[in-house]
């Protein structure tokens, strides 16, 4: 039974790992085919708020604390900043870079976790210690490795079919058709989405001490995200068109974002949260670069590069023959 209660949150953020890395695919393409950011983050927040509350009301009525003004501020930050700005920066960088790129960045969601915990004393690091320095060493090591990726995009290291049909229908290959701009802009935008996210995971380790029900404080945050995302959408879009969902794709990708991610994969990381602690909880956040790599390469048949650096090789036709001509390096 020991071991047991000890697997219980290693199991619980490896099915949220999975579930996230799935919607990431998911959702790039859904985001291709047009699909508006803030009105994905308001339906997906809506299905997951609709699933919710009727478990939150009858699973969760004799443990719900009485509301207070401190629990309702701490519930308005978790809204603000996990409901709809993380998510917001997190599909703005989606669009403009890959799925791939984007799970890599959640590699740097443990690190801003742990740099944030350690001024407000929610994590000790004794820098003479063994595990003082691999915690710093593990900090600079990840800072890099994101700055690296930022950076520098390079030569595929994968050839789809889909990117040959890529080439030949517009003359160059997959690899130039995310610009250096919209590249490095996309990093930014995951960086900011990695600080934002990990500000959320601190401040869920404080509610879920204050407002032990999980089922109900998710439930709060993804209809409250819901309304805040639905604001903003209408008051920035003048077409009521952005609403309409075109195509399975953009379907499947709400209702599995709302019911997979927003509502299961929300619930199991607020547990392990206030199980764990928010630290324990980043650390898996890794994991999901591997399994959208994965969903990446083999299913939306996008290219792995080694850096931004990349060269640019058009294909021309010699007889029945494709012919691949190096135009050099960027950057």
């Amino acid at each position: 039974m020991g071991w047991l209660e000890l697997l219980k949150p290693v199991v619980a953020m490896l099915v949220f790992d999975a579930l996230f890395a799935v919607m990431t695919a998911m959702v790039k393409k859904a985001l291709a085919d047009g699909l508006n950011h803030v009105v994905l983050i308001a339906l997906r927040q809506f299905v997951a708020a609709v699933l919710l509350a009727p478990i939150a009301y009858f699973k969760e009525r004799n443990l719900r604390p009485r509301f207070t003004k401190e629990i309702f501020a701490y519930l308005f930050m978790s809204v603000l900043l996990g409901g709809l700005c993380a998510q917001y920066l997190f599909f703005l960088g989606l669009s403009y870079t890959t799925a791939t790129l984007t799970a890599t960045f959640s590699n740097m969601t443990p690190v801003f976790t742990f740099l944030i915990a350690v001024p407000l004393q929610l994590e000790a690091v004794v820098v003479r210690s063994k595990a003082g320095l691999a915690k710093i060493v593990g900090t600079l090591t990840s800072v890099g490795g994101a700055t690296l990726l930022s950076l520098y995009k390079g030569a595929a290291l994968t050839h789809t079919a889909s990117s040959v049909q890529d080439v030949t229908a517009k003359g160059t290959t997959s690899s130039s058709s995310i610009s250096k701009g919209r590249w490095m802009l996309g990093s930014i935008l995951l960086i900011l989405n990695c600080i934002t996210f990990s500000a959320w995971m601190l401040l869920q380790g404080k509610l879920t001490k204050k407002y032990p029900a999980v089922i109900s404080s998710t439930a709060f945050m993804t209809f409250f995200s819901s309304l805040q995302a639905g604001i903003l959408a209408l008051t920035t879009q003048r077409h009521l068109s952005v609403w309409l969902l075109r195509g399975n794709m953009q379907i499947t990708a709400v209702v599995f974002a709302g019911v997979g991610v927003s509502g299961i994969g929300y619930v199991l990381m607020t547990w392990c949260i206030e199980k764990k602690g928010p630290v324990f909880t980043a650390g898996f956040m890794p994991l999901i670069q591997i399994m959208a790599a994965v969903i990446d390469l083999f299913i939306l048949h996008e290219q792995l590069f080694l850096g931004s650096v990349q060269h640019n090789c058009v294909l021309e036709h010699s007889g029945d023959e494709l012919v691949v001509v190096d135009e050099g390096e960027e950057g």
